[in-house]
């Protein structure tokens, strides 16, 4: 096992400085109100039960979306991301009116409040147009703008501490997945500790996160009797901007990871906790702090609890591509 372990390289890191970076430096209008927003991006998914089409749907979420982006909300009709938070639409049909309900849901899923839109004739919402979307749509952004201020403002009365910036990077270390044996469990587990070694707060809620990286391992057949396993950690920030990638594999003989992990998962972690640290830090989010683990520094190996194996010094430092 420590022999696979020391072999468990780390083959790519990819952070990009020149990344789009949509209202970094520039808050809008609304930041004398959303001082400190608690979500950093409005995901709108398409609409389930609306009574529309699987293409109108779409349509209508890209219409709120770029109307809550006039309101200087970041908002966007994508697939959400590990921090961010979700605008979930329904409507419901009340005689021969159509009622729009918008509920805010934050990164963990928790609600956070229910609005009720103006109601729309149902023969037009039969057969919707873009200026009917574009009305609704309207309205839709300015009954969510008015979710997130409230939500905001409950926070604040509940945790005056998440307006404090001072302190470790707080990271929200989602559960790995697609791991054979206890590998899901075991490198979640190791990879909170390595993460601390690095000066990093790992946390499994999303709440006061302003990092999160989702860890992903894919088991494929090579030769006969051997397979690869590839490891993905995706690191992204609040704003919804994907941060960089570390990639790990390793060719093994078939099925010896199926049961129990050990220190694969150990030397795993140790070596992918300097790489999400050195996005991290090109992302400006690493306090500057004498004494602290620098870029490219390795993890203190008796925190862990476990000594690392003799080959694992020639093991390539995490490095960033540009």
């Amino acid at each position: 096992m420590r022999r696979l372990f020391a072999g468990l390289a780390l083959l790519a890191l990819v952070a990009c400085g020149d990344l789009p970076q949509p209202f970094r430096g520039n808050p809008g209008g609304m930041a004398g109100r959303l001082v400190v927003p608690p979500p950093y991006r409005l995901v709108v998914p398409p609409p389930e039960a609306a009574m529309l089409t699987a293409t109108e749907s779409e349509a209508f979420a890209k219409a709120v979306a770029a109307a809550l982006l006039k309101r200087e909300v970041p908002a966007v009709a994508d697939a959400p991301l590990p921090l961010d938070w979700r605008l979930a639409m329904d409507m419901r049909l009340e005689g021969n009116r159509v009622v729009p309900r918008y509920a805010l849901f934050d990164p963990d899923g928790a609600p956070q409040g229910v609005a009720e839109g103006s109601a729309i004739p149902a023969r037009d919402w039969a057969r919707p147009s873009a200026d009917l979307f574009a009305e609704v749509a309207n309205d839709a952004s300015r009954r969510a703008a008015d979710l997130l201020l409230r939500a905001e403002a409950a926070r604040k009365s509940t945790n005056p501490a998440a307006l404090a910036s001072a302190g470790p990077p707080r990271l929200y270390l989602l559960p790995v997945r697609g791991a054979p044996g206890d590998g899901n469990d075991s490198l979640t587990a190791r990879m909170r500790d390595s993460l601390g070694d690095y000066g990093i707060l790992a946390q499994d809620v999303a709440d006061g996160a302003g990092f999160a990286a989702d860890g992903r391992v894919n088991v494929v057949p090579t030769r006969p009797r051997m397979q690869r396993v590839e490891i993905l950690w995706i690191i992204s920030r609040r704003d919804g901007q994907e941060l960089g990638r570390v990639l790990q594999m390793n060719e093994i003989p078939a099925g010896l990871l199926d049961r129990h992990w050990g220190d694969v998962a150990f030397a795993a972690a140790a070596e992918a906790a300097g790489g999400v640290q050195r996005v991290i830090e090109n992302a400006g989010g690493m306090p500057k702090r004498e004494g602290a683990t620098g870029q490219g520094a390795q993890p203190n190996a008796a925190a862990g609890g476990l000594a690392l194996p003799p080959r694992a010094a020639a093991l390539p430092t995490p490095g960033a591509a540009p």
